[in-house]
């Protein structure tokens, strides 16, 4: 059976026993403890924990999942892989125990002719947490499974929490025997290559008050609501179904595995063992691209951007993991254009989108597959360059390369450390391998600490939940319709707490009944305005926010008399910052649609923020966006301004939406009915922000210019309106000033500056000839005026305000016509822009004597208050204390007289 099968039947069958079907939530998760969904459940967290009301009593989906926790058991089992595909079934104060057992195991040993998945009832096992004697019972009464297939778990494998205080419960979990062939027998317990895991049945019927580690913490009491989360992995029962030793055979995986292994002359499955932690190391990384190489794919789908932080680095790291072990299976050419296409072939069976957007998805990974090429070559100079300072240092090899060496190789120029060993070990040096491991460990530790640090976001909701609760309903938004609405307090929060007042010159925490103050959402910045009271009391709102769902929440600070809860208001907004917001955020819905008819569909919004007159619009971009490519988008977004097209938001479903053409945006969160903003006929997009009415009332928009503000990402920013203008003006203004000095029409403008900067600049390179020939001039004198010390030249002196470039040329001048008879040593000093430099300079003769000048440049540096180094023939340094030239330069000739002391 397919993997889009087995998905196909999961869906249809929770659907037709009352689930509403869930569409899967971006891989990339407005979550700030998670980089990406990590667990099927994750989009319901806020259902769970009670910071918003479900909108179903029962639900499911099938959620794509990244785990990142340790990518090198990439494939060293049948168990780990980067991404996959959650099954779930969920019941919100619905069915608990008795029906999440019934539906697994009427899903499960339900033939294939009858639409389920028809595995053997004889080789499946169940666990039960250790004195949940319920799910026990109704494991014996609903099932075939007999008693001794029934085992008891402790808190470390069969109790479930979220690792903060909050919900928590048993869980049960189903295994499938695969046969001896695949390890020991005794049950789960024993050996769980044999016994995999398909299903976990999570009941959540505790609330948890403390908790210090997986198996030490406190449980509160039982929730008021009992929940159920279940959990299939798609991919296991796929292996199952298909009759294949692990993931990475099934049919969604394999072909990206079998095209590696033809490209590189490989045989997958050398090794007969059944158990994937015995396998050949070849099959090892032919199953790391095959689940690289999907992942990378999924990633980019959603949205994600190869970087060098967070999301961007894991993805990275992926890609470049592939690339890499392609090159130890032996193929060193560009390897993800063969392979890329074959996973999206396979994944586009239950995700059609990634067939459609693949121009973009595989113009980013083809891209950083190129950059982590030349990354090898230069990581293979930067090895092998410490590897020859180590041999010069110790020509016996002993000492090996430093931890710290192999893992700024590692961190900075993303080589890899295996790679680092490979070529360390073939020119005869080990590396210090412990070293390396351990700052590794150190950098998870400052990462997980990190992590464990922000998980408290879940939990600091409370004073938020309290006012929601009282409420008994979502706040109300007109601010579609209306600018001034009427009002009643329902909450205040002060210092982080619930209060019931607050007087002149608190800074508070305002919820409302109903608001026409818009929240800051979607890259749109939030309403401003004032709020008064019957009681004459005036609050001013300078910022509104959304902290969860349903929720209002207007940061102000009460500038006179008291406000109470229950007290009615009227809530103003400030109308002018609301209309210059307004354009903006059309400004950018219509930029955004004329840069996707530019540069094609792969342009797709990365990020904006909509500010008063101006925006910032992010969008994705391999290339810098040429001039005239902008000039063009910008023409046709005030042409359009000019026919005052007709701005109108409508609601709808998502379907309708996609039917008349509708962009939505990576990493948003869409409901079931969504907000579309049109702009006539011409630009759609799913938007829940406010707008212009019409095209016209934008009067300008004008684009400043472009840049790269990460990997594939680039940003424009613009201003509209009144802004727009102004800046125009102050344009205009300045070219008329150029006009009147330079004697010249405005159009002949920028010949006229290009003329004078080709002068100026021939005019410095003349000076700096002269200023060098007159330098030169003094190199007899100086090489006169050279001392002997102990056998060997020394020549000192302070060039003044010599420019430090012509300052070199002297000191390799006079060192040239010194000659290599005999030791010499230059040493001169300028200040230049008010700080000193010292260059030092020796011959052959010098050196073969063991005098280095970067040895000699850290001694007079170190006078002048600073630092240097460079070669052993020639070395620059300098400092803050121009007043220590003559002081420096005496340091270096005192050291070279202690040395023939």
């Amino acid at each position: 059976m397919e993997t889009a099968e087995i998905r196909r039947r999961w869906l249809t069958f929770f659907e037709e026993k009352g689930h509403t079907v869930v569409p899967s939530a971006p891989l990339p998760f407005d979550d700030p403890n998670l980089l990406f969904v990590a667990a099927g459940m994750v989009p319901f967290v806020p259902y769970f924990i009670g910071q918003e009301t479900p909108r179903w009593t029962r639900a499911t989906s099938v959620q794509k999942c990244v785990r990142t926790p340790d990518l090198e058991e990439v494939g060293r089992t049948s168990r780990h892989g980067t991404f996959f595909q959650m099954n779930g079934n969920f019941s919100f104060g619905d069915y608990f125990k008795e029906g999440a057992i019934a539906y697994a195991w009427e899903l499960l040993t339900t033939s294939q002719a009858e639409g389920g998945y028809g595995l053997d009832p004889e080789k499946l096992w169940a666990t039960v947490y250790e004195d949940d004697e319920e799910a026990r019972s109704l494991w014996l009464e609903l099932t075939d499974i007999p008693a001794e297939r029934i085992v008891r778990r402790g808190k470390a494998d069969n109790y479930w929490h979220m690792g903060i205080p909050g919900p928590a419960g048993p869980c049960s979990e189903i295994f499938i025997d695969r046969g001896a062939e695949y390890g020991r027998d005794g049950g789960p317990a024993v050996d769980e290559d044999r016994f995999m895991e398909i299903w976990n049945l999570v009941f959540m019927q505790d609330e948890l008050s403390a908790v210090r580690a997986k198996v030490d913490f406190d449980i509160r009491g039982p929730l008021p609501a009992r929940n159920v989360d279940t959990g299939m992995g798609l991919e296991r029962l796929a292996s199952v179904l298909q009759g294949v030793d692990n993931l990475y055979e099934t049919d969604e995986v394999f072909p990206v595995l079998a095209r590696a292994a033809e490209m590189t002359g490989k045989t997958y499955g050398a090794n007969p063992s059944k158990i994937a932690s015995q396998s050949h190391p070849d099959d090892v990384l032919l199953r790391v691209v095959a689940d690289h190489v999907r992942t990378s794919l999924m990633l980019i789908g959603d949205g994600v951007t190869p970087g060098n932080e967070g999301r961007g680095y894991v993805l990275r790291r992926m890609l470049r993991r592939a690339v890499r072990s392609m090159r130890l299976l032996g193929f060193d050419e560009p390897s993800l254009p063969h392979l890329l296409p074959v996973s999206m072939e396979r994944m586009s069976r239950s995700y059609p989108e990634l067939r459609t957007d693949f121009a973009r998805i595989s113009q980013i990974a083809y891209a950083e597959e190129e950059a982590f090429r030349r990354t090898l070559a230069s990581g293979t100079t930067i090895l092998d360059t410490a590897v020859a300072r180590l041999k010069e240092a110790d020509p016996a090899g002993s000492t090996p390369l430093s931890g710290a060496q192999a893992f700024a190789l590692h961190d900075t120029y993303g080589f890899p450390i295996d790679l680092t060993l490979e070529m360390a070990a073939e020119q005869g040096v080990a590396v210090d391998e412990p070293g390396f491991r351990r700052l590794m460990a150190e950098q998870r530790a400052r990462a997980k600490a990190d992590a464990k640090s922000k998980k408290s976001a879940h939990g600091d909701t409370g004073v938020y939940r309290h006012v929601a609760d009282a409420l008994g309903r979502d706040v109300e938004f007109t601010g579609y319709d209306e600018v001034v609405s009427e009002s009643r307090v329902a909450g205040i929060i002060r210092d982080g707490r619930n209060v019931d007042a607050a007087g002149t010159g608190d800074d508070i925490e305002l919820v409302l009944d109903r608001t026409p103050f818009y929240a800051e959402g979607g890259g749109q910045l939030a309403d401003g305005g004032r709020v008064e009271l019957a009681n004459g009391a005036v609050i001013e709102v300078r910022d509104v926010q959304r902290p969860i769902s349903g929720l209002v929440v207007h940061r102000a600070t009460v500038v006179l008399g008291e406000v109470a809860t229950g007290m009615v208001a009227n809530a103003e907004v400030d109308v002018e910052r609301r209309r210059s917001i307004s354009r903006a955020h059309t400004a950018t819905h219509m930029v955004h649609k004329a840069i996707r008819e530019a540069l094609g569909d792969t342009a797709t919004q990365a990020g904006s923020e909509n500010a008063p007159g101006r925006f910032r619009f992010d969008f994705k971009a391999q290339q810098a966006v040429p001039v005239s490519v902008l000039s063009d988008v910008e023409a046709e977004v005030n042409a359009l301004l000019l026919e005052d097209l007709p701005v109108q938001a409508e609601v709808m479903t998502q379907q309708q939406a996609r039917d008349i053409g509708a962009m939505a945006l990576f990493g948003e969160k869409y409901g079931d009915a969504v907000r579309v903003i049109s702009v006539g006929e011409w630009a759609r997009e799913l938007c829940g922000g406010t707008h212009a009415q019409r095209s016209g009332q934008l009067g300008l928009v004008k684009l400043l210019g472009e840049a790269s503000i990460g990997s594939g990402v680039r940003r424009v920013e613009a201003l509209v309106g009144a802004d727009a203008y102004s800046f125009l003006a102050r344009e205009h203004a300045i070219v008329g000033q150029l006009s009147e000095v330079l004697k010249a029409r405005p159009e002949e403008l920028p010949e006229r500056i290009s003329g004078i900067l080709a002068r100026l600049k021939d005019a410095e390179r003349e000076i700096a000839a002269a200023r060098q020939e007159k330098a030169l001039a003094g190199a007899s004198r100086l090489v006169a005026s050279g001392r002997d010390i102990g056998g060997m030249t020394f020549v000192s002196h302070d060039a003044a305000q010599l420019a430090a470039d012509d300052l070199r040329s002297l000191v390799l001048d006079v060192r040239t016509r010194l000659g290599n008879d005999r030791a010499t040593v230059v040493a001169m000093a300028t200040v230049a822009n008010g700080r000193p430099v010292v260059i030092v300079a020796t011959n052959a003769a010098a050196r073969d004597a063991g005098v280095k000048a970067g040895d000699l440049v850290r001694r007079a540096a170190q006078t002048l208050g600073g630092g240097g180094g460079g070669k052993d023939d020639l070395a620059q340094g300098g400092g803050t204390d121009p007043s220590k030239v003559s002081e420096a330069l005496g340091g270096i000739e005192d050291a070279l007289r202690a040395r023939q002391a």
